[in-house]
């Protein structure tokens, strides 16, 4: 059982199974972390709140990931609304994202503006890339795509399991802002396994099966302030849902950050790329091309690769 340190409750993710129900699932919690990708960025309350959700299901899909070189993409595309993009990312624990939005529109939306408002007709694009350099999966990159449809970016993911995966599940996100202006975040994820994950039919068969209910039944009492209770370690979160359970097991604690990817030797490589002549066209009298990079603001002078 974890301790009620709160260091140790942050910016962590949680898997767990419970064999004898076929499912499995995730917690993650966020802090720091969040805010130092958030911080970048100024963003006004309610945008800064729709990143965060956006971050949250980033940790919890990719944590899945069987391969620490995979990596899991959000994407929202949209066509007029509020936000015309939204991207959130995540590689082996570290996450980093940011959206662009219409000032204006902003300022004419609601306080509470719905998701359709946020994002008008758009969509969801949900990419997996395994990554992996040898063994089952080598190089696997799919990607499912589901309307921007619902109350939230959590339902617009459990309708992504439930069209493009076929497996039921569970998906519950919750944000709160402290007097101090820090937020915390936390999400669960909880899905169905039908026989375990090969070879059977998924949906069609297994939506009213009892297993399944009783873990959704259970799942959906977590309440938002349980989510983002920083008190409250993982594990003790997951016992307070399945201590009924004969067995529910848990996988070691993995750690969350932000990791933006961006350097001065990776802008490098890129340009390498090119040609000269290409390259000869982005440099400035100094012969330094100015890089920007959308995730973690910041621009980087680069001189030109010999």
């Amino acid at each position: 059982m974890a301790t009620n340190d709160v260091t140790t409750t942050l910016d962590t993710a949680l898997g767990f199974t419970i064999a004898a129900r076929h499912a499995r699932g995730r917690v993650v919690r966020l802090g720091p972390a969040l805010d130092t990708i958030l911080a970048a960025h100024a963003y006004p309350p309610v945008l800064a709140r729709l990143l965060a959700e956006a971050l949250v299901l980033g940790a919890l899909l990719g944590s899945t990931l069987k391969h620490a070189e995979g990596q899991l993409t959000l994407q929202a595309q949209t066509k007029g609304g509020v936000v015309d993009l939204l991207v959130a990312d995540y590689k082996a624990g570290a996450m980093r994202g940011y959206l662009r939005f219409d000032a204006d529109k902003l300022a004419e939306a609601p306080a509470e503006p719905s998701l359709f408002a946020l994002f008008g007709n758009g969509y969801l694009a949900i990419t997996f890339d395994q990554a992996s350099l040898t063994g089952e999966g080598a190089g696997e990159r799919y990607q499912g795509i589901v309307p921007l449809e619902g109350g939230s970016l959590a339902e617009a993911a459990e309708h992504y399991f439930a069209q493009s995966e076929q497996i039921p599940s569970i998906v519950r996100v919750s944000i709160k802002t402290l007097p101090d202006g820090r937020h915390v975040a936390g999400g669960l994820l909880a899905q169905h396994l039908p026989e375990g994950e090969e070879g059977r039919e998924r949906l069609h068969t297994r939506l009213d099966h009892p297993e399944w209910q009783h873990v959704e039944a259970l799942t959906q009492t977590i309440s938002p302030a349980e989510l983002t209770d920083p008190t409250l370690p993982l594990d003790e979160l997951l016992w307070r849902l399945f201590h009924e359970e004969e067995e529910v097991r848990t996988l070691p604690l993995g750690a969350l950050s932000r990791g933006c990817r961006c350097s001065a030797e990776h802008i490098q490589s890129v340009l390498a790329r090119f040609a000269p002549e290409d390259r000869a066209e982005m440099a400035d009298d100094n012969g330094l091309v100015h890089v920007d990079c959308e995730f973690c603001a910041c621009s980087f002078p680069v001189a030109l690769p010999a």
